[in-house]
């Protein structure tokens, strides 16, 4: 099984949050990029060989810049090289301004099945904090157009802002699950470095909630989005039952993709052995490197087995079902116990941060909630 991931880099305004691969161009060469980003699928098409596709990820940046016609393109080149999955998941991330959203029946008619829309904050004072361009009746009539085009809908949302009280968060994320939408990501906001979040951070200008509100305002989110029969199933991804984005859970599940764009990466099973691809960041480097080589490609390297066992672990225990201990072995090619510490799972299991499971290692609530802690402790 193979995820396809596409990574469109530009966006029309850096927020001051993102750490992601996105750059501001007034200008896009919209068929140059069409063809080069075509060019990079077909290597890969001929060094991967058959596979069989489950999900087509359109990321980056913001894909809803880009024209359906390159989205067709890539679906179409993508599903004819290799034969796709009955219930092919095909998303594409969107920013809820009116231009953008104008689009979606085009992406629609182009094979796009699911959309996740960055709407970020139902207020409009957040809004303005975290940069974005839209406004929250703006955003709500993008949900309601994605929902009258598209099977499915998510919503991302950014929480435990400074100063939000969890009334304040509440009541967002009441007006969240009023759309009816069938996915919600709703991430903790981060400080990161290089973001104008950061300088400002560093200045004391920019104060998060204290670890006790943070942990506040994710509980009661587990609570709200349980109660609306949207439970958490991985760290900061809530869905009714059949409604998880199956191209993150192949990432969660440590299976196999391939990424294409500037800074994409990837995890592939090829020439006998597992390989983590990542291409060029800079668009324009890649661009060049693509119309010379046929590829963006910055660097392809090995992954032991031991680093594949850790991997799996270190994505698998964001999930609420966790990790099969004989899916550790299978990739450690060892016990699980020469990757995990056995005296580490004991203890996280007496504080209540891992579940006794004879099959699995599974983090609770409070585990997932506190993972680079519990992660650190059962990694040797």
């Amino acid at each position: 099984m193979l995820a396809l991931y596409v990574h469109w880099p530009f966006c029309r305004a850096k927020c001051p949050y993102c750490d992601f691969n996105s750059h501001v161009r007034s200008w896009i060469e919209q068929e140059r990029w069409r063809r080069a980003l075509l060019a990079e699928l077909d290597h890969w098409i001929g060094r991967l060989g058959p596979r069989r596709l489950v999900s087509i990820f359109f990321g980056g940046g913001t894909p809803s810049l880009m024209e359906p016609e390159t989205v067709a393109a890539l679906i179409d080149r993508a599903v004819a090289a290799w034969p796709a999955a009955a219930d092919l998941e095909v998303t594409l991330e969107a920013n809820p301004t009116s231009v953008e959203a104008g689009r979606f029946r085009g992406y629609r008619t182009a094979g796009v099945n699911r959309v996740s829309i960055g709407v970020q904050a139902l207020d409009e004072a957040a809004l303005r904090f975290l940069g974005r361009e839209h406004g929250v009746a703006e955003a709500l009539d993008a949900v309601d157009l994605a929902t009258a085009v598209f099977p499915r809908v998510s919503l991302d949302l950014i929480y435990a802002r400074p100063g939000q009280t969890a009334a304040q968060w509440e009541a967002e994320l009441a007006r969240a699950l009023a759309t009816g939408t069938g996915h919600l990501s709703l991430y903790q906001l981060t400080i990161e470095p290089g973001t104008r979040f950061f300088a400002e951070a560093r200045a004391g200008r920019l104060v998060l909630p204290d670890e006790d509100a943070q942990a506040e305002l994710f509980e009661r989110t587990q609570e709200r989005c349980a109660a609306a029969g949207l439970p958490a199933y991985e760290i900061s991804n809530h869905a009714r039952p059949g409604e998880e984005s199956r191209h993150n859970l192949v990432y969660w599940r440590y299976g196999e993709y391939l990424g294409i764009g500037p800074g994409a990466h990837g995890r592939l099973s090829i020439e006998g052995g597992r390989r983590a691809t990542r291409n060029l960041r800079a668009p324009e480097r890649w661009l060049a490197a693509v119309e010379t080589e046929g590829r963006g490609l910055e660097a392809e390297e090995p992954v032991t087995p031991r680093e594949q066992a850790i991997e799996a672990l270190i994505m698998g225990l964001r999930l609420v079902e966790g990790v099969p201990l004989a899916r550790l072995e299978a990739l450690a090619q060892a016990p699980w116990r020469e990757v995990v510490d056995e005296a580490a799972r004991l203890r996280a299991s007496a504080a209540g941060l891992l579940e006794e499971a004879p099959d699995r290692l599974v983090a609770t609530a409070a585990g997932r909630q506190r993972l680079d802690g519990v992660l650190r402790a059962l990694l040797r």
